[in-house]
């Protein structure tokens, strides 16, 4: 019967658990990712506009304020000197200043520089203007009048001219400091972002992990140990404790499982009990009528056979021939039945008296049995053999001896047409010894190998071999009471004699002998 599992609070399982710390990891992963992600895009925009627009333009606008001052010194040198060396720095300073307006002006593609146009395109034209209506006119003019005077006027529109360009230079670099300074702080913000964000991505993700390993341990791991140390004690023989246990619905499951099983066990040791009680007490009863039959019913069997034994020989040939038959009938029937009872006693007793099992030298048994049965080997011609040296076994000597008794008897009763042979060996096959006994006899059909060793059961009628059926019976009682088994060769043909094993325990710590 299946018990009913107990209802309660609903309880979640291990995967459950599982799940849902997974989905919360992925979750705030995902969230951090993307978090990171955006400000990494936003510290890349921050960089780039400060270290590739920003950066460049203002370097650009200082490229130019040198080349200028170049041309003005190599310019004013030409114009004292007249010296053509003092045009060198000069036409570099051009060149340089060309490059500089070029680099300033590429950096216009940026939307972050454009804001800086107007600045930018002053800076171009007060360069250019100065160029070319100051300096260019001038180092003409020196050049057709070597040394000649240069009007107070001219001067001043140069200075004019160049301060206006620096002034422009000025105005840009005053716009580009906070716009840097911008840019810097927010590279420095994305930074702090993202570190942020690794930061509190990685801790959530470890307290999350010791989350789940404190909620594992909380619903799996401490509920199986209580669960297993019950179980423990249910195995060592509590069949009382209750088995339940808490957490994970998987685990309470299981308990309810181990605990219909423990009620399961506990019923069926009651019933088990039971049926002990019952056992006994038939026992008991068994004894009471194995008394009565060896007292009780022998002592009026015995007074029947006697008196008809009496009759037979007092009155044998006085009467009719039909009543010395029924006197024989009588006889022979009283006989019988005291043999079976007394058979039938000597198999109950096997394994009901016991006693303890020593070590039993088996040759020696054996030599006793051959001594037993020395009459019938003799006027049979029978020959006993054994193949190697039998071995030291431990258990009752008085029954092994019946069962080599039987065995060997068998050999002799149930001969074939030529002298009985028997062969006993013996091997050793782990903590037990082999035995082996092997005759030329009549042999027995593989469809009566387990119908021999039924008490009272016959192969041939009574008037052809007497017995009363339970020799083979009482031998496997007996090896089986020992522990060991005993069985027929069913691979032997029919008429070609018969083959016994059986096994028994070996003496301990011997060695095959």
């Amino acid at each position: 019967m299946r018990l009913r599992r107990r209802r309660g609070k609903r309880r979640l399982r291990a995967g459950q658990y599982f799940a849902r710390g997974v989905a919360f990891l992925v979750f705030i992963a995902i969230v951090g990712t993307v978090r990171s992600l955006f400000a990494l895009n936003a510290l890349s925009e921050a960089r780039s506009e400060l270290i590739d627009q920003l950066g460049p333009t203002a370097l650009a606008a200082n490229d130019i304020s040198i080349a200028l001052l170049d041309q003005e010194t190599g310019l004013r040198g030409y114009v004292l000197s007249g010296q053509q060396s003092f045009l060198e720095p000069f036409r570099m300073g051009r060149t340089n200043a060309d490059a500089a307006i070029e680099r300033l002006e590429a950096q216009l593609r940026f939307d972050s520089v454009q804001r800086f146009r107007p600045e930018i395109d002053e800076i171009s034209a007060a360069a250019r203007d100065w160029e070319l209506n100051f300096a260019d006119p001038t180092v003409a003019a020196a050049s057709s009048n070597p040394g000649g005077p240069r009007s107070i006027a001219q001067v001043e529109a140069g200075k004019a001219r160049f301060d206006r360009f620096r002034e422009s230079v000025r105005r840009l670099n005053v716009r580009l400091g906070p716009a840097r300074a911008d840019a810097r702080a927010e590279l420095r913000d994305n930074a702090r972002v993202v570190t942020f964000w690794v930061i509190f991505t990685g801790v959530v993700i470890l307290l999350s992990l010791a989350l789940v390993a404190r909620t594992l341990r909380k619903q799996v791991v401490n509920p199986l140990q209580t669960l297993a140390g019950r179980v423990r004690e249910v195995s060592r023989g509590d069949y009382e404790r209750e088995v339940t246990s808490d957490g994970a619905a998987e685990v309470a499951e299981l308990a309810e499982d181990v605990e219909a099983m423990r009620a399961r066990i506990v019923a069926e040791l009651a019933a088990l009990q039971a049926a002990e009680s019952d056992l006994r007490r038939s026992n008991q009863e068994l004894e009471q009528f194995a008394y009565v039959a060896s007292h009780d019913l022998q002592e009026p069997l015995r007074k029947v056979a006697s008196f008809c034994q009496l009759l037979q020989q007092r009155y044998g040939g006085e009467l009719d021939a039909r009543a010395d038959q029924y006197i024989g009938f009588a006889v022979d029937g009283a006989q019988r039945m005291q043999d079976l009872i007394n058979d039938l006693l000597a198999f109950s007793r096997v394994g009901r008296m016991e006693q303890p099992h020593v070590a039993v030298d088996c040759a020696a048994l054996v030599e006793r049995v051959r001594a037993d049965l020395g009459r019938v080997i003799d006027e049979s011609g029978a020959e006993i053999v054994v193949d190697g040296e039998l071995p030291t076994v431990m258990g009752d000597a008085t029954l092994l001896r019946v069962v080599f008794q039987n065995l060997i008897g068998n050999a002799i009763k149930f001969r074939s047409e030529a002298p009985p042979h028997a062969e006993l060996s013996a091997v050793r096959e782990g903590e037990c010894w082999k035995f082996r006994i092997a005759d030329n006899g009549i042999g027995i059909d593989a469809e009566y190998a387990e119908r021999i060793f039924v008490i009272f059961q016959r192969l041939h009628p009574r008037s052809q071999y007497e017995g009363t059926g339970i020799g083979l019976a009482m031998c496997r009682k007996i090896v089986e009471y020992h522990g060991g088994r005993m069985w027929l060769d069913t691979d032997l043909p029919a008429g070609e004699g018969s083959t016994f094993y059986f096994t028994l325990p070996a003496e301990p710590d011997t060695e095959r002998r």
